[in-house]
């Protein structure tokens, strides 16, 4: 049997499309048919960046679900492919005017129906996507999570395929750029000295770092503030590059590592630091989380908690819709996790038994992480491809591209919150001024 429309009829379909929208977004993008006819969807396309489309069943794909899962999809399996740069570059290249994007109306819609109905039975083979979370990937039941398979579902890739954009010290969590030129190795070691100094450690101090990833952080305090601290991971892979870390710089006697769930630690600590962490458990679970951390911290002691937030929403129907993009990310990067409004947080801490001092947002300082780790992934991509393979490498890409979008445009927020335990009345004991906080280095 066969097809419906002919090929010749699908690619000048197309090609009108294409012509018609690329006339009023004026891009620098061109687009690659099947068939190697290129399209420039701009006035000054110079043709550095090109979009290619596999065949017909790409437009059929999205024509019966577009969603961003379908792109994504479309995108890990190869359907979709961008040459020319990475993909923060084609990001920044899909830009383009607001008048631009207002000239879209501008098309007649009998014309773009009349020319999508070849591609409406097109399919694609191959579209299904290995590397995804089977089981429950938003976790809001406690009783059903399983906090040791999300976080190895993520940390569990493999060492060396974090070493590819990490950088030598591994650090997986927003840096902290003093001067936005800043190296990323330079803005990580600052981010790590500035918790420590909100912290305020001093030598004899005992730190718990939850959620410690590869140990960057313990390590820093012990060798630069001189206390004893202790990392708590469910990742084996981490814990095994910590200790190994640890073995051969000679901190065993101040720094120590453990496979632990935060639910199951126990202990006594002047200082506790949750870093990336709180993401993971969501918002049923915060006072559980927040309480256990109470536990386990002195009177007076501090707590920063360092998390990817959204923004806050009207109403609990709107808070628990799951968005496309988040979505994606519980799928097929983040299975369990959940972004948490700050004024939550700050509600939750002085719920038990915490008053907060200090809330600062590093969103933009994200954005500019991401933008670090796309382009080192990048650099790295036939290597990290010979260790996950093509598909996860591209869901990996497409990851850091959009939270960097996201954090650039605020749609994503990242804050730094710093409480102390307050189990009686009385002063903090925190300095008058911030001024701490600040110093020359």
């Amino acid at each position: 049997m066969g097809l419906p429309f002919s090929a010749t009829a699908q690619i000048d379909s197309l090609k009108q499309i294409l012509n018609e929208v690329g006339d009023r977004l004026d891009m620098n993008v061109t687009v690659q048919l099947w068939n190697g006819d290129m399209i420039p969807m701009g006035k000054s396309t110079d043709g550095k960046y090109t979009l290619k489309l596999s065949g017909p069943g790409v437009i059929g794909s999205l024509l019966r679900r577009p969603t961003l899962e379908t792109l994504v999809r479309l995108y890990a399996t190869g359907h979709i492919g961008f040459e020319g740069g990475d993909l923060m570059e084609f990001a920044d290249a899909f830009q383009t005017e607001k008048e631009n994007r207002r000239r879209l109306k501008e098309i007649s819609k009998l014309m773009l129906v009349k020319k999508t109905v070849p591609f409406l039975f097109a399919r694609t083979k191959e579209t299904d996507v290995n590397h995804q979370f089977a089981d429950d990937m938003v976790g809001r039941v406690e009783a059903r999570r399983d906090n040791t398979d999300y976080v190895q579902f993520h940390y569990d890739v493999s060492n060396d395929f974090y070493k590819l954009f990490l950088g030598d010290e591994m650090v997986y969590t927003c840096a902290y750029f003093k001067e936005w030129d800043n190296s990323l190795e330079q803005a990580q070691r600052d981010k790590m000295d500035l918790i420590c100094r909100k912290l305020r450690l001093q030598p004899g101090d005992k730190m718990l770092d939850i959620g410690c990833g590869w140990g960057g952080l313990i390590r820093h305090a012990a060798m630069n503030y001189g206390v004893k601290s202790h990392g708590i991971t469910l990742s084996q892979e981490q814990h095994d590059y910590t200790q190994q870390k640890i073995d051969e710089m000679g901190l065993s006697d101040q720094v120590s590592v453990e496979i632990c769930d935060y639910a199951d630690h126990t202990g006594n600590y002047d200082k506790i630091s949750s870093v990336g962490m709180s993401e993971h458990i969501g918002t049923a679970n915060y006072p559980r989380y927040f309480n256990k951390i109470n536990s386990l911290l002195r009177d007076r002691g501090l707590v920063l908690n360092h998390a990817i937030a959204r923004r806050a929403k009207a109403t609990k129907r709107q808070a628990k819709k799951i968005r496309p993009e988040r979505k994606f990310l519980l799928k097929y990067i983040f299975p369990g996790s959940e972004l948490i409004p700050v004024g939550t947080t700050t509600d939750t801490l002085e719920n038990t038994g915490f008053e907060v001092h200090d809330v600062e947002s590093l969103r933009e300082h994200y954005a500019l992480t991401l933008k670090y780790w796309s382009k080192n992934l990048t650099a790295n991509k036939e290597e990290a491809i010979r260790l996950v393979g093509p598909e996860r490498y591209r869901l990996w890409a497409a990851y850091m591209t959009g939270g960097s979008v996201g954090f650039t445009a605020g749609s994503i927020k990242i804050y730094q919150v710093l409480a102390s335990k307050r189990a009686s009345k009385g002063l903090s004991g925190l300095p008058p001024t911030r001024a701490d906080l600040y110093r020359a280095a």
